[in-house]
């Protein structure tokens, strides 16, 4: 690998989207010189992955994000992040100018009134879960009122998270402007970033180690032993101020009540009216909501919900031998609900801290009875990003409602357009139209 393109490289994480398109723009000139080639796509895929514009662990851009993905040889990859739609646009257009299959979506939390005395997805938070969006084609297709209330409520818990934690880590305090927001390119921060202003600015009050370890100590009512341990790796000390400080039993922490969430049904709606498919999130199957995971998918299903998501590797990666055993027969049994119901499945690593991998290993003999099914999930996903964006046919239009007998059939014709298509060759879409029959649009994809 030359300096030059692992110069370049770096500058497709920059915050200056400038700089990225531009970086992106020699890189490409160095593909079609012959001086980079890509592998060839293989069966992997990653399309829950956060970008810099929520939190990524490792800071990358929605096309830096990417570009690793084409290089790493991923046969779908998509973005998410929490409460935004920022990297949409961005990743979606390097993604076709990379060749590479890709969709995008939005995280958020909401409240489910029909599990308000249960714990769902989000630990020790009853009725509340995270949910998803997956397929926008752009920002500008969601509503933008719906947008900035999600964004304003997730911000709103983070101001008075810091107010809570400020006066538990004084001398070293933060205004949120000038000491958080800095560490994002587009004004969303997270608890993750405040971490970060707080490692920061302690660095900064504390150049002698020893003072340094001594007032995380004080602070944090941890031993030396462990801040040692953790100081040299930002993620290590950001991730324990995190525990300490913003997780249950911190100071910064309140338990969150129904109220201060959106309802799942107006969230599945936003991104149905967005031309996006609503997701389902699955955990682990642990909890007391996802142990009536049918009753759980009823629900979730009635107000809309088409998909759903999985994270694997926090299913099978699993060092205690009666804990795995355990999420593994859950995640089966996930599996197939899933399929039961014709569910396509979104799989990914997230990204969203330090030390999580870049695609899951597929190897794995847990993940590979269900890669095929994560692989149809991924071309659907994808498949249903072009149709949509390029004539409103999408998995939830009204194109698609009348077009297919059931939803099998229609999981089929998504799949089959997602494995045909490569986005070099998207222009084929302006030849199919809303009046043409699944087989018709087949074959003129396939001209």
């Amino acid at each position: 690998m030359s300096v030059s393109q692992v110069a370049l490289e770096e500058q497709l994480n920059d915050f200056d989207p400038a700089k990225r398109r531009s970086a992106l723009d020699a890189l490409l000139a160095q593909v079609e010189a012959g001086s980079i080639t890509f592998p060839d796509p293989q069966p992997i895929v990653n399309i829950h992955a956060h970008t810099f514009f929520s939190f990524n662990g490792y800071g990358y851009s929605p096309t830096y994000f990417a570009w690793k993905a084409r290089c790493e040889g991923l046969r779908v990859a998509g973005i998410v992040d929490f409460d935004v739609l920022d990297a949409v646009d961005e990743f979606l257009e390097a993604a076709n100018r990379l060749n590479l299959r890709g969709c995008a979506g939005i995280e958020t939390r909401v409240f489910v009134p029909e599990f308000a005395d249960k714990v769902i997805n989000s630990p020790g938070e009853p009725g509340i879960a995270y949910y998803m969006g997956i397929g926008f084609t752009s920002k500008e297709s969601a509503d933008p009122v719906v947008l900035a209330e999600l964004k304003d409520i997730a911000q709103g818990r983070n101001r008075s998270m810091l107010e809570r934690v400020n006066p538990a880590l004084a001398p070293v305090t933060l205004d949120y402007e000038t000491d958080v927001l800095p560490f994002t390119p587009a004004g969303n921060a997270t608890e993750r970033h405040l971490c970060m202003a707080f490692d920061a600015k302690a660095r900064t009050l504390f150049p002698n180690e020893e003072d340094l370890v001594a007032f995380w100590c004080e602070k944090l009512s941890a031993d030396a032993e462990t801040v040692r341990k953790a100081l040299p790796s930002g993620p290590e000390i950001q991730g324990l101020i995190r525990s300490k400080t913003m997780k249950a039993g911190g100071v910064g922490y309140v338990q969150p009540e129904g109220p201060d969430f959106p309802l799942l049904a107006k969230v599945a709606q936003f991104a149905a009216d967005a031309g996006a498919i609503p997701t389902f999130t699955y955990l682990d199957g642990t909890s007391d909501g996802e142990q009536e995971m049918e009753r759980l998918l009823d629900v979730s299903m009635k107000a809309g919900s088409a998909a759903v998501n999985i994270v694997p590797d926090r299913n099978w990666n699993i060092s205690d031998p009666k804990v795995k055993a355990q999420k593994v027969k859950n995640f089966d049994e996930f599996v197939a609900m899933a399929q039961e119901r014709h569910l396509p499945i979104a799989v990914g690593t997230e990204m969203n801290a330090h030390g999580l991998r870049f695609v899951d290993d597929f190897s794995a003999p847990e993940m590979q009875k269900h890669a095929a099914e994560f692989l149809k999930g991924a071309h659907i996903f994808y498949a249903h990003t072009q149709l949509q964006a390029a004539k409103g046919m999408g998995y939830l239009s009204d194109w698609a409602a009348h077009s297919f007998a059931d939803t099998a059939a229609k999981n089929t014709f998504f799949e089959t357009v997602g494995q045909q298509l490569e986005p070099k060759n998207r222009a084929l879409l302006d030849g199919i139209s809303p009046d043409m029959a699944p087989d018709a649009v087949l074959d003129t994809l396939n001209a």
